[in-house]
């Protein structure tokens, strides 16, 4: 009897009994997407596969050409960080959740289906800028300005964000689209900064907007 396993929550090596491998003779399609959601590539997982993933921490897919495990970027270097690993809803498909590590494609694009990405995952990019943030944060590296800035305190942070409206308010009216953009572009570099120095985010921003949009009626 196939176990039941509650539909997306991560899985662990326990889980892996209440996969179907049977329907797919042994091989599980499994996405492999971003932090932000874009689509990098597209492998197979035998149960072995999907094992050595879970333990290593690293993406390790089935080659069906070579019939053989292989880690992504075991030649390349390039390897794909394992976040999380989900099932579909009937147990025979993987979503995998990685950071990779340089270009995913072995013809050197981000993803194996090119660099040119979709306007919804080009917006994404602030995901990523926040994980960046985030990183500066925490690792503190000699001559970064956002940990530099951070450590000055959220009254700084702060004040900045209101220069940089400043900013745009007056681009927009007397300067070029280019300028417009750029101070734009610094502007919400500041505020993810600001948000991430009390604890919240830019998915908790677009909550409320979604919040505001839903009563509205």
């Amino acid at each position: 009897m196939t176990q039941m396993h509650p539909l997306g929550r991560p899985l662990t090596a326990a889980d892996l009994e209440s996969l179907d491998f049977e329907k797919t003779d042994g091989l599980l399609p499994a996405i492999v997407q971003d932090l932000d959601g874009a689509v990098l590539m597209l492998g197979y997982m035998n149960r072995e596969a999907l094992c050595e993933t879970l333990s290593r921490g690293r993406v390790v897919f089935f080659s069906r050409s070579r019939q053989r495990l292989w880690e992504k970027g075991e030649t390349s270097g390039n390897t794909l960080e394992l976040v999380s690993v989900r099932a579909d809803c009937d147990r025979d498909a993987l979503l995998v959740t990685a950071r990779p590590r340089g270009p995913v494609c072995h013809l050197g694009t981000a993803t194996c289906f090119g660099n040119e990405r979709p306007v919804a995952d080009r917006l994404a990019f602030l995901g990523e800028l926040e994980s960046v943030i985030e990183q500066r944060i925490a690792e503190r590296p000699e001559g970064s300005y956002t940990a530099r800035l951070y450590a000055q305190g959220v009254r700084r942070m702060a004040q900045k964000v209101g220069e940089e409206g400043l900013e745009v308010a007056l681009a927009a009216v007397v300067e070029g689209d280019e300028k417009v953009l750029a101070e734009s572009a610094d502007l919400l570099y500041h505020l993810l900064l600001l948000l991430k120095s009390r604890g919240l985010s830019l998915a908790k921003v677009a909550e409320e907007l979604a919040s505001r949009h839903a009563h509205k009626g």
